[in-house]
């Protein structure tokens, strides 16, 4: 086959998406495919200014200025050519190849349901709203997708206009290999590495700062456990840097010497953090996925997440559920009752820690990378049969 990726653009600020694009890119390549990644390079956006500023000449270099130097490429390219959208995000270039074959894969929804005032927690601006618009009728003119999740391919469906000619789901496979490692070695390591002392096991939060990662209910479950009487175990959150309120929720915990926060850690030393928690914290709000679920489960942690989907497509039965932090009013009551699921999974029986490990290794391994690109690789392939080789 010959694809051709759409990526986001080096210079917006993510970590998810360019992983996710690799792994599809990379994956195709070593399958005996020619692969080509097209994305925006940085012109305008390069210019000396404030950020606001220079948010608004990125929209110029990605929806200006990109499709008018890929036009002719594309003119250029096979008739039998797979253009591949590496996220539905990437819609106001979907009209360019509509009425070639392509594929967009779907991740979630969120941004899109913000602006349709259908999220509490992240209200969106006037121009959000335009924005997400500007996606929506992009992306409305694709005819064929696959979803991440059943949780996104319901929402990829009330968004269209109607039922695509293809829609399907396939789970992500996990793009690095994950595996346990003796807890003792591994916080041995993890605490050598962070300048703490981490014999005893710790508590781990992986995510960035948007909005529906909750970081902050992460600190007030801790808080609400510590105060139930829970132990002297630290709480280590990995990810962005802490934005404004995730730093005054700290100074203003009094467990805050425990709580601590790492970002640009390499994914060695997360794979390592994920092996030695006593369990990851992970109370999402929403999802389109929720890979650090299944990435903690090949590594051997216990995973306590929101129980909604996407969180339960894929922890299965082999995680432990709290309902959704509340959107307004106090949070308190929450917390205390999942403080109480804290304490239970923390001071499991040496017997029943491991039985929830080995059922979280099983599940883990429906996410495997290998059989997600296969997968990916048949439905290619059956998009291409759709069109005459011309």
């Amino acid at each position: 086959m010959q694809l051709v990726f759409f990526t986001h653009p080096n210079f917006i600020d993510s970590q998810s998406m360019p992983r996710f694009a690799r792994m599809l890119a990379e994956g195709m390549r070593e399958r005996g495919h020619k692969v080509e990644i097209w994305s925006p390079p940085p012109r305008l956006c390069r210019l000396a200014g404030p950020r606001a500023l220079k948010k608004w000449l990125g929209y110029i270099d990605q929806y200006i200025l990109f499709p008018s130097q890929i036009q002719p490429r594309i003119k250029l390219c096979s008739p039998h050519t797979l253009f591949v959208f590496t996220d539905q995000a990437l819609g106001p270039w979907v009209p360019l190849v509509h009425d070639r074959p392509h594929i967009i894969h779907c991740h979630d929804f969120l941004a899109q349901q913000s602006a349709k005032g259908q999220i509490q927690e992240n209200p969106t601006s006037w121009t959000g709203r335009l924005y997400q618009s500007f996606i929506h009728r992009g992306y409305s003119k694709g005819k064929y997708f696959i979803s991440v999740s059943e949780k996104t391919q319901r929402d990829l469906h009330h968004f269209l206009p109607q039922l695509p000619l293809y829609s399907t789901v396939v789970y992500n496979g996990l793009n690095r290999k994950y595996s346990p490692l003796g807890p003792r070695k591994a916080r041995l390591l993890v605490g050598e590495a962070m300048g703490l002392n981490l014999a005893s096991g710790y508590m781990l939060h992986v995510g960035g700062n948007l909005f529906y990662k909750n970081r902050l209910g992460v600190i007030e479950l801790y808080n609400a456990w510590r105060l139930q009487g829970g132990v002297d175990l630290p709480l280590l959150l990995m990810g962005e840097e802490p934005n404004p309120r995730l730093l005054q929720a700290q100074i203003q915990s009094p467990y805050a010497k425990n709580i601590h926060f790492f970002s640009s850690v390499p994914d060695e030393l997360v794979q390592l953090a994920y092996a030695g928690a006593l369990v990851l914290l992970f109370p999402s709000l929403a999802e389109g996925f929720g890979w650090p679920i299944a990435e903690a489960m090949a590594s051997g942690c216990p995973v306590i997440t929101t129980g909604e989907a996407p969180m339960t497509e894929v922890g299965g039965t082999a995680a432990f559920y709290l309902p959704r932090r509340p959107a307004t009013g106090d949070a308190t009551i929450w917390a205390q009752d999942g403080a109480l699921l804290i304490e239970q999974v923390v001071t499991l029986p040496p017997r029943d820690r491991a039985q929830v490990v080995a059922v979280g290794l099983t599940n883990a391994g429906r996410f495997e990378t290998n059989m997600a690109l296969n997968r990916i690789e048949e439905i290619y392939h059956s998009i291409l049969d759709t069109f005459p080789n011309e």
